[in-house]
């Protein structure tokens, strides 16, 4: 029973479920190991893999970001009429850029100066942004008037699409900094004891707001390659992302309690949440039923959540 209950709660153990499921699946869902259906795959969940990145530091450091789906969204926004208005992709894209990295300053701001609590900060930061993105547009969609943008999205290396790279270089940098960095090891003490952090030297206040900064200008890389996968700034786009994004990290054993994050467990998480969406579209399963999933899949994410904070417990 101890050796089950490893395999069920431990890291090394979300990945041998995960290659379980994958077999399952493959032998019993047709077209789902076809290229074409892989690449679709990963482009499916490059926006919630992007966000997770970020994501997972929040949710390490006790805190988490409610407004990333809005962020997504408004940050497509700017980086198309900004890009029609000066007729440059390039300024179209350091707009979004510096929107989102100004969005996540703003939470971070009032979380760790002002003492709000994330929730609150982020619930707040959520209806602003969505609402700025439907002033901004008039409540429709924004055109993209040079079809370069479009190559953000449609450009290919190596026969595999670039949004797909992109996230595999995040996925690569910020697990890098998580296990490599001082800024890392900061995080995971800030998550685990904040004034154990304070005392021992660390400044927890501006930590928290270079991690929120961090999750504002990742939610700008997604944002400005949504808009050039769905060929326009959609205000409405990315709506309840961030519930899919917190899905995944928990999935992947990022503790809602913080102190706990490990890069191949959100990669893992990520992918779950994306193969059981192509699953039902596979089977020609209704949308709606995509709602279901995606709350059981969040109801066990903190299910498990639970069960490794207790037998972490057990086990001190």
């Amino acid at each position: 029973m101890p050796s089950l209950k490893r395999i069920f709660l431990g890291e090394q153990g979300l990945v041998v479920i995960f290659a379980v499921a994958f077999a399952v699946v493959s032998l019993t869902v047709p077209n789902f190991l076809t290229e074409r259906n892989m690449l679709g795959l990963l482009q499916s969940v490059v926006t919630i893999g992007i966000v997770a990145c970020t994501m997972m530091f929040c949710l390490a450091s006790r805190d988490f970001d409610l407004s990333v789906g809005s962020t997504v969204a408004f940050c497509g926004m700017v980086s198309v009429m900004a890009s029609n208005v000066t007729g440059s992709i390039t300024l179209g894209l350091l707009a979004a850029l510096v929107c989102g990295a100004f969005v996540g300053f703003v939470n971070g701001i009032v979380i760790a100066k002002f003492r709000i609590n994330a929730l609150i900060t982020t619930l707040a930061t959520m209806q602003i942004v969505r609402g700025l993105a439907l002033i901004s547009s008039d409540g429709r969609a924004v055109g993209i008037n040079d079809p370069s943008f479009y190559q953000l999205a449609l450009s290919k290396l190596l026969g595999i699409p670039t949004p797909i790279w992109i996230m595999v270089i995040l996925f690569l940098v910020f697990g890098f900094v998580l296990n490599r960095t001082v800024f890392g090891k900061n995080t995971l003490a800030i998550g685990g004891n904040p004034e154990a952090s304070r005392l021992a030297g660390v400044n927890v206040a501006n930590m928290r707001i270079w991690i929120f900064a961090l999750q504002g200008l990742v939610c700008a890389v997604a944002g400005v390659l949504l808009a050039s996968r769905i060929t326009s700034g959609q205000p409405n786009a990315a709506t309840g992302l961030e519930l899919s994004v917190i899905s995944a990290c928990v999935l992947g054993g990022v503790s809602l309690a913080g102190g706990r994050a490990a890069m191949t467990g959100v990669i893992v998480g990520v992918l779950i949440m994306g193969i059981a969406e192509n699953v039902m579209n596979l089977l020609n399963i209704q949308a709606f039923y995509q709602y279901v999933v995606r709350g059981l899949i969040l109801l066990v994410a903190v299910l498990l959540d639970n069960l490794r904070s207790a037998a972490m417990g057990r086990r001190g």
